[in-house]
């Protein structure tokens, strides 16, 4: 962050992305985020209308004491500032917003399919959701095995919610702990964990590219990009549409230069899966859970 202060770089496509919010009014969950910024890789908040915030208490690790109302400050601008969990935005009435901008939060919910549905809710037809994820091979989950389709799917059947500790005992065994700023050392990465509910700074669930994909197949979203950034991003882009009309078959090909990345070794091994997935696809064959019900 500090060097990208000042040597900024940006996505090569950061435009496709600024042209689709341009003027538009925006939801960011658990942000502001410095990759949305002037500075960033995706810079969203100069061409936007307006963007509000999402945080899910009136004090965070990340932002510190924040309090609801018009005191969001994303770049050199005011939203309003919303104090509610990401899988609960009953605060917001349905269709309000043109997109929603997540930045390294949907990893740190327990239940990502119900805070998805939560914010396509708030989404008006055709809206946008951009998301960035952190990919496992580069980040201090690279010894945790990553998340399937499978598990985020059982997660929403059996309605975990964010007291869920299912993976509290692979965080402490597998977490590279010199990898993380935030704690200094085994007993500091317990402590944390054990008091999740309070700080939510748990990684839940574990990506790479294939996952982001399938996840967004599954919410029955057009996928208009998907692609990894420096150092350890997995930036997407999707749109409400017609599930009946979405083609996301490009993002399912093994053989795409995007699994093929040096950096990011696990999206070249979930080829197996992917070729699965695109028969599926082809075949009109798509496993259940590629449905909401």
């Amino acid at each position: 962050k500090k060097f990208r202060q000042y040597f900024p770089k940006q996505l090569s496509n950061a435009s496709f992305y600024k042209d689709a919010l341009q003027n538009k009014i925006g939801l960011e969950i658990g942000g502001p985020s410095f990759g949305f910024t002037n500075k960033g890789f995706l810079p969203i908040y100069e061409v936007a209308t307006r963007v509000d915030g999402c945080n899910f208490s009136n004090s965070t690790v990340w932002e510190g004491n924040i309090s609801e109302g018009q005191h969001y400050k994303y770049g050199n601008k005011i939203g309003y500032q919303y104090i509610a969990d990401a899988i609960d935005l009953s605060v917001i009435p349905t269709a309000t917003y043109d997109f929603i901008l997540s930045s390294h939060s949907v990893e740190h919910i327990a239940n990502p399919i119900k805070a998805l549905q939560e914010w396509q809710r708030v989404l008006k037809p055709e809206g946008i959701i951009v998301m960035v994820v952190p990919h496992k091979d580069l980040t201090f989950d690279h010894k945790r095995p990553l998340t399937t389709i499978e598990h985020l799917v059982q997660d929403f059947s059996n309605g975990v919610n964010e007291t869920d500790t299912t993976h509290f005992e692979e965080v402490i065994s597998l977490h590279d702990i010199p990898m993380d700023a935030g704690i200094a050392d085994l007993e500091s990465l317990k402590a944390r964990t054990a008091d999740n509910y309070s700080n939510r700074c748990v990684h839940h669930h574990i990506f790479n590219t294939p996952l982001l994909v399938q996840l967004a197949h599954y919410m029955q979203w057009q996928i208009l990009d998907v692609q990894t950034f420096s150092p350890f991003h997995i930036v997407g882009m999707f749109k409400i549409a017609d599930p009946e009309k979405i083609d996301n078959k490009l993002f399912f090909d093994a053989a795409h230069p995007r699994y093929q990345k040096l950096k990011f070794p696990s999206d070249n091994a979930g080829k197996c899966l992917i070729k699965l997935l695109l028969l599926l696809y082809f075949t009109n064959l798509r496993p259940m859970c590629f449905k909401i019900y």
